[in-house]
């Protein structure tokens, strides 16, 4: 939704304000001019990533238009879930979690978290963890260790497609230049034309320049940071299951071990205690 409104705010302004000043607006209209910009940048994409990166960038084009994948309702959920995950750890022991694990598909705790249990990722994530606890793992800091590593491949992976598009906007505008100069050189042939045929041809070349500039600042580059600040918030999914599974390994009670895990929540998604203690206790036994 801010996405679209943002848009329509960068078309409006700058269309809107060249029609004021009395611009034409059949000067703009410039398709070739856009097919070199926008396609030689697109190409320049497709030379200078690999295509797991492409397939992010396109990927990452529909997490722009829905906006943040996590709201306050999918953490109380989650929190919900390491709690009830905790407990039956705490009463009936680790083993009791054996079947969650293999076989998370069919299991009947992680079912009652639908939002968590159609999220593939999260949960191989959390199961491969609780795995290894169930083996035997006893070291906090080794785990700790384990953990930031895979984040730390998964923050690399989501900043090289954010990198990828930030790229494709820094080249933009001069992609933009190039445009204008094809402009120029055709207008060159047509010397001989008279001065209002000269004065549309070269107003056509500058336009090049124009779009360069007002794609990569207006649209590319808007979605790049875009892009940054949407991973950077699903990093902090992983990070509240990594801090909720370190304080339960070094031995607290469950409730404790959700509240560190709350914390590390950022601060306009983050349920309160009062909010998550009435989740738990709304949860179904069992």
């Amino acid at each position: 939704m801010f996405v679209i409104v943002g848009s329509v705010v960068v078309v409006v302004c700058v269309i809107g304000g060249y029609m004021a000043m009395g611009g034409k607006i059949g000067v703009l209209w410039q398709p070739f001019e856009f097919v070199i910009i926008f396609g030689a940048a697109a190409g320049a994409l497709v030379v200078g990533n690999s295509k797991q990166v492409i397939t992010g960038v396109i990927g990452g084009l529909t997490h722009v238009m829905k906006g943040a994948k996590y709201g306050k309702d999918d953490y109380l959920e989650l929190l919900s879930m390491l709690y009830q995950t905790f407990k039956l750890a705490k009463t009936k022991g680790m083993l009791a979690l054996e079947q969650h694990v293999e076989k998370p598909e069919e299991s009947t705790l992680f079912q009652r978290f639908p939002k968590f249990y159609a999220n593939k990722d999260a949960v191989v994530f959390f199961c491969d963890y609780l795995r290894m606890l169930t083996l035997g793992t006893d070291n906090p800091h080794e785990l700790e260790a384990l953990i930031d590593e895979e984040l730390e491949v998964k923050h690399h992976e989501h900043h090289a497609v954010a990198h990828a598009v930030q790229t494709m906007a820094d080249g933009m505008p001069a992609l933009g230049i190039v445009a204008a100069v094809l402009g120029v050189i055709k207008t060159m042939g047509s010397i001989t034309e008279p001065p209002e045929v000269l004065g549309r041809l070269i107003g056509g070349a500058l336009v090049g320049t124009f779009l360069g500039v007002f794609l990569s600042y207006g649209f590319v580059g808007p979605i790049a940071q875009s892009l940054k600040q949407i991973f950077d918030a699903e990093h902090k999914y992983y990070l509240c299951m990594k801090v909720g599974l370190l304080a339960h390994l070094q031995g607290y009670a469950p409730a404790v071990s959700v509240e560190f895990a709350r914390k590390a929540l950022l601060s306009h998604v983050r349920p309160t205690f009062y909010e998550v203690e009435q989740a738990v206790q709304n949860q179904p036994t069992g």
